[in-house]
């Protein structure tokens, strides 16, 4: 089973990330210190290393440095509350395969972890999602409507993802919360209702049902009322 070690120094962080990628099928391992990341790694089990910066030792930019140093190519995904453009660069430049700033949605991570682990032969998982007129390039982050290119925000492109990623289910403003905007949100909060909202003024509103005291669903406009 594929072996993922998580470098967290938050044991509430630790506990979700560990506890999604066992349901999605991965063994995992958890430690606080950055000496006990690189001897683990060290240890040739290690399949992906998810890497906090701030560990209880010394800097997770260090502890990349080591590894790369030592020759160990384990994809390395930083997970972390540095989000700004310097550290992403160094970060990137140290040897991390992939950078991702908390808050963080673990639909996102996951995709992510896959994404590092799948072997060069494996056929690619598509990176555009399609369903009516709408068009999500995921590696572009560009969406379009029929033709037209239409400009989202971080946020507003990933409740599209989620969208499409689940066309014609009924989703939750829960699980629209929970997949969105990751495992620390508030479920009193209207957020969703206003995101969609953007959504719908950018994409269409024709794209969007609501479902009355429950959520939203992703339709097929092109073919609505045929």
């Amino acid at each position: 089973m594929t072996h993922i070690l998580i470098a967290e120094d938050e044991e509430r962080i630790a506990a979700f990330v560990a506890k999604g990628l066992r349901a999605a099928g991965f063994a995992t391992s958890a430690v606080t210190s950055g000496e006990e990341t690189i001897a683990r790694v060290g240890a040739g089990d290690v399949d992906l290393l998810i890497l906090d910066l701030g560990l209880v030792d010394i800097d997770g930019f260090e502890v990349l440095r080591r590894l790369r140093a030592d020759g160990r190519t384990v994809p390395v995904i930083v997970l972390t509350a540095r989000s700004s453009v310097t550290d992403t660069v160094t970060g990137l430049e140290s040897g991390a395969d992939d950078y991702m700033a908390k808050p963080f949605r673990f639909e996102e991570l996951l995709a992510r972890v896959r994404l590092r682990l799948r072997a060069p032969s494996t056929p690619s998982e598509a990176s555009v999602l399609r369903h009516g007129a709408l068009q999500l390039d995921l590696r572009t982050r560009r969406m379009r409507v029929g033709s037209q290119e239409v400009d989202l925000s971080a946020r507003e492109f990933a409740l599209a993802e989620t969208f499409l990623r689940h066309p014609g289910d009924v989703l939750t403003r829960e699980r629209l919360l929970s997949d969105v905007w990751g495992f620390d949100f508030d479920p009193g909060s209207n957020v969703v209702d206003v995101y969609v909202r953007y959504l719908r003024r950018k994409v269409g509103a024709e794209h969007f049902d609501t479902v009355r005291g429950v959520g939203y669903r992703l339709i097929d406009a092109t073919t609505a009322g045929v």
